[in-house]
């Protein structure tokens, strides 16, 4: 099968092989939400695309938010969720519609309901950082429901490695991802994700955080700190759900230190990231 698979590096260059970014994505991208006009446009995006609406409204009710009441509109949610969140969220809503069934191997079920997680889970460690060093809001959730986005790549590039990386994933649960794919592909996840990352123009912090999450501690990962950092911790916090990917699943203390965070404070944050990873993707499988 080897003379069939396609040369990853190549074809990740070659931009036409690519998926495009979906519209409504782009559109909500470029929006500022600073003006009422801009707030306003957003619910009309929003409101015109169903899916991306119901799961806006199905989260916005979920135990996640703690809502005292039903929520049914868009503008409800946003109230609740915050703006520049229902933005990120809608955003990687948007994305992982490009993918509605699975390519071999490879669920977008799956890997919507492990991004959603990250998103969450990544709260709790942001709460514990000192306020000056947090990222902004809409940055956190973006990097969040987006660091992933390289399985969805490959998925696209090339099924049957994407179908051999999944099944070593179940051989190997308990094998770093990264090493299995440099072992299987000559283009890691990471690197697959950033490349259609920039081929989307999305904004450069983001395309550093998909890129180095598996590396923050290298010098290109400077300019996305410390989000960058927080994607790569959170994700060895919290249980694999959905993507069989396993990245680790110990945090060393002065990796919380250099995040401004007292390590003796580790237990309780991972408690949290995990019950809210839970309840994450406890609602993004509602979603089938």
């Amino acid at each position: 099968m080897s003379d069939q698979h396609v040369n990853l590096k190549a074809a990740v260059r070659n931009l036409n092989s690519l998926p495009a970014m979906p519209v409504i994505a782009q559109k909500l991208l470029a929006l500022k939400l600073d003006s009422e006009e801009g707030e306003r446009q957003m619910m009309m995006l929003i409101s015109q695309d169903p899916t991306i609406s119901a799961k806006i409204i199905g989260l916005a009710n979920s135990p996640l938010l703690g809502a005292t009441r039903k929520i049914a509109a868009i503008k409800d949610a946003a109230m609740l969720l915050g703006l520049t969140r229902v933005k990120s969220v809608a955003t990687g809503i948007a994305v992982m519609s490009l993918v509605n069934k699975p390519i071999g191997r490879f669920d977008p079920q799956e890997l919507w309901m492990h991004n959603l997680g990250v998103a969450f889970a990544m709260l709790p460690v942001v709460r514990a950082m000192p306020a000056r060093s947090r990222p902004q809001d809409d940055m956190i959730f973006l990097a969040g429901m987006l660091h992933d986005i390289g399985y969805l790549a490959l998925a696209h590039l090339d099924v049957q490695r994407s179908d051999d990386l999944h099944t070593r994933f179940v051989i190997e649960p308990e094998r770093s991802c990264i090493e299995i794919e440099r072992e299987l592909l000559e283009v890691t996840h990471d690197e697959l994700g950033a490349e259609l990352a920039k081929h989307w123009n999305l904004p450069e912090e983001i395309v550093a955080v998909i890129r180095y999450h598996h590396t923050p501690d290298v010098e290109e990962a400077s300019n996305a700190q410390p989000l960058v950092r927080i994607v790569n911790i959170t994700e060895r916090l919290i249980p694999s759900f959905g993507m069989r990917e396993f990245v680790g699943d110990s945090v060393a203390p002065e990796e919380w230190a250099a995040l401004g965070i007292d390590p003796e404070r580790a237990e309780d944050i991972t408690a949290q990231a995990v019950e809210q990873a839970e309840q994450a993707t406890q609602f993004a499988s509602s979603f089938n």
